[in-house]
């Protein structure tokens, strides 16, 4: 059996070249605050996995996605160890737009805290008087990329964002910036007007894109999971405060709580995690996570 090493590996996710495609294996780490904690999250990448399957399914009529097949016995042997059934998915080679596609349908977050300050989330001017939590009247366009020095993302402008593509791009970074941007809004709108029908707000998210061989724009990454998107269930959901959501908040809320805990969390915390994204999962899709 030939064995493969992840020429990337994330806080989360490892990344692997399969010759004629790459394997994506979400892994079930879990990651706050910028430290990958002790523990892991029993089938939380496979929930990703998967959840991000029936998003590219729901999304393709909109864009092409790089996604293959998460049938293990579709990948090489090597993948279809105990480890890996699951949590992996086979995935068109793309060449990836630098840029992280975010989407915000409500004013929440680092951006509310940029609202009360002056008006405005990333730049964009907003109508006066919102509060916390409020529906914007259109979702916004915030991109992020990586800034020249440096590991943060670094918010930009649309302009900003076109200078950033046309060097990675020459000729055609204002055409693959507005492209993502109509894109990002597209899919944001069909899937969080679905999402609002099974009880979950998506309040924001972040996509990313990457060209095929043809040159065609091409939806890559993890799509609309808990861990790239504020979920909030719309039972209870009241505009003018914070909102209890579908992710890491017992993880974070726990480690502030208990800040000498150096990263472990207790078993109780664990499973009302994984508790949060099996419900999650369940309202989405309709179907139990198996």
């Amino acid at each position: 059996m030939k064995e493969y090493k992840p020429f990337k590996s994330g806080k989360v996710r490892e990344v692997y070249d399969a010759e004629d495609s790459i394997i994506m294996v979400a892994t079930d780490r879990i990651s706050a605050f910028d430290h990958i904690l002790k523990n892991k999250i029993t089938d939380k990448g496979a929930i990703l996995t998967q959840m991000s399957r029936f998003w590219f399914d729901f999304t393709k009529d909109i864009l092409p996605n790089h996604m293959i097949s998460v049938d293990n016995k579709e990948m090489p042997e090597f993948f279809q160890q105990e480890g890996f059934v699951g949590n992996s998915m086979k995935c068109k080679k793309l060449t990836m737009i630098p840029m992280e596609c975010i989407v915000r349908g409500y004013i929440t977050g680092s951006g509310w805290e940029s609202y009360k300050e002056n008006g405005t989330v990333c730049g964009i001017k907003l109508p006066e008087g919102l509060v916390e939590s409020q529906k914007l009247p259109e979702p916004i366009f915030t991109p992020s990329t990586k800034a020249e020095l440096g590991d943060h993302d670094e918010n930009v402008s649309l302009e900003k964002g076109a200078e950033v593509l046309e060097k990675a791009f020459p000729g055609h970074g204002r055409e693959y910036v507005e492209k993502v941007r109509d894109y990002t809004i597209a899919i944001y709108k069909k899937c969080a007007e679905y999402a609002l029908s099974r009880g979950i707000i998506i309040a924001d998210t972040k996509f990313e894109f990457g060209l095929d061989e043809e040159g065609n724009i091409v939806l890559g990454d993890e799509v609309l999971t808990p861990d790239s998107s504020r979920f909030w269930p719309l039972d209870g959901y009241k505009e003018g405060q914070s909102q209890p959501s579908y992710d890491k908040q017992f993880v974070r809320d726990w480690l502030k709580e208990n800040p000498d805990s150096d990263y472990e969390l207790p078993q109780e915390i664990i499973d009302k995690t994984i508790a949060k994204y099996k419900e999650a999962f369940k309202k989405l899709t309709g179907k139990d996570f198996a």
